[in-house]
């Protein structure tokens, strides 16, 4: 018998050790670096200040609006993300590929540029905003301005995050519970609903960390409040402006651990429904 040993086909790219090594390069000088002077900086004024400064009630009222709108902005574009995903993805209509296009629009769109518009479009004198005024609900300059803002600005990370899972679901799935007598209602539940939970929850993290930093649409609808509608990112530039810097840098690395540690709980969350469908 003879045995013939094909060759080894060349990588495309540089073996593994090379690419490894400036793979770790490029994340060490893009994000460990900067994320660690954070921590670094803050350090230098002492566990007493740093504790002072984090636990004023400033701060835990920025903190408590940031994390709030941001996660109701998350969930529901978690919602309404699905549903767009759905008609883009299930159905042709005119227009389709235009609104495709159109759900990029806040990433390409300046943040300031959304802020001043929703500001105006909200205000008790705006289009929509005077609808509510006379129900005695106002938009901007409150936690609720704050919200729409930034589901403007996180609603594209869910659409795009489902839309592929979508596009390789399995149909003869929907139909094989068809056949055995499932309603529609049944089978969106029972059979769609838990191969894209994995995708949604992606989307829903994706959503809630852009949403979490973001400065420049928020700063103009929310007011800046302090104790009210003030942000954290607002009030780490208060900071800075004020030559605060250890303050600034205090701020900071109490909400990277914040938004690590809810990260970290997504993810997990992620992972332990990934398995839990691979295991059923």
């Amino acid at each position: 018998m003879n045995l013939t040993i094909k060759p080894k086909q060349p990588s495309v790219i540089p073996g593994f050790g090379i690419t490894m090594g400036f793979s770790l390069l490029y994340l060490s000088l893009l994000v460990l670096i900067p994320v660690s002077m954070v921590f670094i900086n803050s350090s230098s004024m002492g566990w007493k200040a740093f504790w002072e400064t984090v636990s004023s009630e400033r701060v835990l009222a920025s903190l408590k609006v940031s994390f709030s709108t941001s996660f109701l902005a998350a969930a529901v574009n978690s919602i309404f993300g699905l549903l767009m995903a759905w008609v883009l993805e299930r159905y042709s209509f005119p227009g389709r590929k235009i609104i495709d296009g159109l759900i990029d629009l806040p990433f390409a769109l300046p943040t300031a540029v959304a802020g001043i518009t929703l500001t105006t479009l909200y205000a008790q004198t705006g289009w929509i905003g005077k609808l509510f005024a006379p129900l005695g609900i106002k938009i901007s300059y409150t936690p609720l301005g704050i919200t729409l803002a930034l589901i403007f600005i996180s609603f594209p990370f869910v659409v795009r995050t489902v839309q592929p899972v979508l596009q390789s679901f399995d149909h003869e799935a929907e139909e094989a519970a068809a056949c055995l007598g499932a309603t529609r209602l049944q089978t969106f539940y029972k059979i769609i609903i838990p191969a894209l939970l994995p995708a949604i929850i992606t989307g829903f993290a994706l959503a809630f960390a852009r949403a979490l930093g973001e400065y420049g649409s928020v700063v103009f609808i929310s007011g800046n409040m302090p104790m009210q509608t003030e942000i954290t990112p607002l009030l780490i530039r208060t900071k800075l402006e004020q030559y605060d810097y250890a303050g600034a840098t205090a701020i900071a690395a109490i909400m990277l651990i914040m938004s690590f540690i809810m990260l970290l709980f997504i993810n997990i969350t992620q992972w332990w429904v990934g398995n839990r469908e691979k295991a059923v």
